[in-house]
């Protein structure tokens, strides 16, 4: 063990088991997880070669050996519930991408939520025993968040009961569905369902791709590997060609909607019902954004405590760089978003999970904030984990670019998930239809629920500047609840804010489409401040939720950094507003700076509470033994380049260069 990690272990004024329980959901769950980690650590078959060695082809072949292992394990052991499922399969993987991810993630939760019984109880058997393995096809060429424009059809054929599937132009080629290229055998395809001459927008069909035990594609699909990425090596995203490609009527997900065998369509209690998946998907990727960013924090603050670097003070040994001010300034807010982010991911899991009972059940009251709340909160997270994973990397100087460090592969594949399942600036715009429309119904006189319930206090806001100079008094910033009314007011300000310059725009004769175009700017604003807002508030609620004082104060301490930090970075909407004077902005960037110091004795055990193995985490330089010098020589001496003292080039190029000079 690094001494210099021993010693930050053995000063930290918690116990980090406890914070581990709290992140799991309690001891029995953290017990249960690393029951299933050890199932994995454990099996000589899951020693995982390094990636950065091998050709892309090789990594995919390496990440279908290891997802078939994984599968044959899951049955093996008998494990079936979701976390528990998700907890192995982190662990199977370690670093790599599966190529059946949206299998599990996609096709069998679309299955799950939109069949009806009948189709269920043929597909599901099928799905969870692989004998089908499928993804979600629905992103084409040509479009991508804007779901009206695919232009892949769904004819249906009364004569024979089937559904003419087409791709009726380039454009319309599904284009990135992951596992598509070369590992499905079947594609939940979103295409537009014309019937009787009328076309009833988008609706999702199974379409079968591959001959079953060949895996050779079937007559009328063209399907294949879209090419190398700017990472997710592993993934075979691919592409899908449909050619008047016939399938049985029964092949149409009819929970929600379907089409009589005469072809009359029968429509939907509510035309969002069918985007479950993608809302589920949403508030996956908040709980992703969570985890990838506290890996790089893990990384980049215990490299951080191993490497000593310059002088403080001239003659004296050098010291930890997380002694630096500026490198705590770069890490603990960071450090904090990833705290801030696992809890309100895992809000987000429970809120679909009790809303989608309630749908079930035909209550689609609480659907539209569910979708607003999960297009935020997805763009929020993903923005911030994605420029944070960038900072950490450089937060470790040169070796955080080498791909020993983790960090090149951690930003690589988690970068896509800001254009994934909603392009994150669509997101926010999507966010914002729904704070306009809560705005107006305030305006009119209605009160709102849910998260946008400050709106119902605009009214009585209405009131001249110097009088809301009075507000900042009641400003405590040692206190969060203090801290998440300054964020409320904020984004109502900003809400108020934008829909005054819609209607402005509306005002002068612009058409409603040319007036939100106008606007997106402030639009994007206020569903940046209002998902701020409602992190700020999960954040502050969940330290009450916590038995043990010394473990509160150590996660208040980061909910106060959270919440400050985000008040200085951002601090012309808190004093344009009126919400808090020049004085106390100057007293929120003076206590950020003392929450650095107070965090920093505490760092390494905050990173350790995430519990990460080593081989999740797969970086030399984020080690638990923090031996990182003796690693990083070995590491490289296993580059094929080494594999030889003399590169074929140098007697193929060099030396004849020699000799001709």
């Amino acid at each position: 063990m690094n001494p210099d990690l021993r010693k930050e272990r053995q000063t930290a004024s918690f116990d980090t088991e406890l914070l581990t329980n709290i992140l799991d959901g309690g001891a029995d769950r953290t017990r249960r997880r690393r029951e299933l980690e050890a199932l994995v650590l454990n099996d000589p078959d899951f020693k995982h070669e390094d990636v950065n060695f091998l050709s892309r082809s090789e990594r995919y072949e390496l990440a279908i050996k290891k997802s078939a292992l994984m599968v044959m394990k899951l049955r093996e052991f008998g494990i079936a519930d979701p976390d528990e499922i998700y907890w192995f399969k982190r662990t199977c993987m370690g670093t790599y991408i599966a190529p059946i991810d949206l299998h599990y993630s996609m096709f069998t939760p679309t299955l799950e939520n939109q069949c009806t019984v009948a189709q269920r109880e043929k597909w599901l058997p099928l799905a969870r025993g692989f004998q089908i393995i499928g993804t979600y096809a629905q992103t084409e060429m040509g479009h991508g968040t804007h779901l009206r424009g695919l232009e892949t059809t769904a004819t249906y054929d009364p004569a024979t009961q089937e559904f003419i599937i087409n791709s009726p132009t380039v454009t319309s080629i599904k284009w990135w569905p992951g596992g598509l290229g070369k590992t499905s055998n079947h594609a939940i395809v979103l295409a537009q369902l014309h019937t009787q001459g009328q076309n009833h927008g988008l609706h999702a069909f199974i379409v079968p791709i591959r001959q079953l035990g060949t895996h050779e594609p079937l007559p009328g699909i063209t399907v294949g590997d879209i090419g190398p990425k700017f990472g997710y090596d592993e993934m075979d995203n691919g592409y899908l060609k449909m050619d008047n490609f016939r399938i049985p009527r029964e092949n149409m997900l009819m929970k929600f909607a379907k089409v009589e065998p005469d072809g009359t369509y029968v429509k939907p209690l509510s035309d969002k019902l069918t985007y479950g998946t993608m809302v589920f998907i949403r508030s996956i990727i908040v709980g992703d954004a969570a985890r990838s960013l506290a890996r790089a924090c893990t990384i980049a603050i215990r490299y951080s405590a191993v490497r000593h670097q310059s002088e403080l003070k001239p003659g004296e040994p050098e010291p930890q760089i997380l002694d630096y001010q500026t490198q705590q300034y770069r890490l603990f807010p960071l450090l904090a978003a990833a705290y801030a982010f696992h809890f309100v991911g895992a809000y987000m899991k429970d809120t679909y999970r009790r809303i989608t009972a309630d749908i079930n059940d035909g209550d689609l009251r609480e659907m539209p904030e569910l979708h607003a709340l999960s297009a935020g909160l997805k763009a929020f997270s993903s923005w911030i984990a994605n420029a944070g994973i960038e900072e950490c990397r450089m937060a470790c100087g040169g070796h955080g670019y080498s791909r020993c460090s983790g960090l090149p592969d951690i930003y690589v594949n988690f970068t896509p998930s800001c254009t994934y399942e909603g392009e994150n600036t669509v997101m926010m715009l999507q966010t914002a239809r729904f704070l306009i429309k809560s705005y107006t119904q305030v305006s009119s006189g209605q009160l709102v629920s849910g998260m946008v319930s400050y709106l119902n206090d605009l009214p009585g806001q209405r009131i001249q500047p110097q009088q809301v100079g009075a507000r900042p008094a009641t400003l405590h910033i040692n206190n969060p609840a203090s801290l998440v009314e300054a964020y409320k007011l904020r984004a109502s300000r900003l809400v108020e804010f934008a829909a005054k310059n819609l209607q402005a725009e509306l005002n002068r004769r612009r058409s409603k489409e040319d007036a939100w175009n106008r606007t997106s700017v402030d639009l994007v604003r206020a569903s940046e401040a209002h998902c701020h807002y409602g992190v700020v508030k999960l954040f502050t609620a969940k330290i009450s939720e916590i038995g043990d004082p010394a473990t509160r104060a150590v996660v208040n301490n980061l909910c106060l950094l959270f919440a400050l930090h985000g008040i200085s970075k951002h601090s012309g909407d808190f004093l344009q507003g009126g919400i808090l004077t020049d004085a106390q902005i100057t007293q929120v960037n003076q206590r950020v700076k003392e929450l650095l110091a107070l965090i920093r004795p505490n760092a390494v055990a905050l990173v350790d509470s995430f519990d990460f193995s080593d081989l999740f985490l797969g970086s030399v330089l984020g080690r638990y033994d923090g031996n990182v010098y003796e690693n990083m020589f070995e590491w490289s001496k296993k580059s094929p380049l080494n594999k030889t003292q003399v590169h074929r080039s140098f007697h193929k190029h060099l030396k004849p260069m020699q000799a001709k000079l």
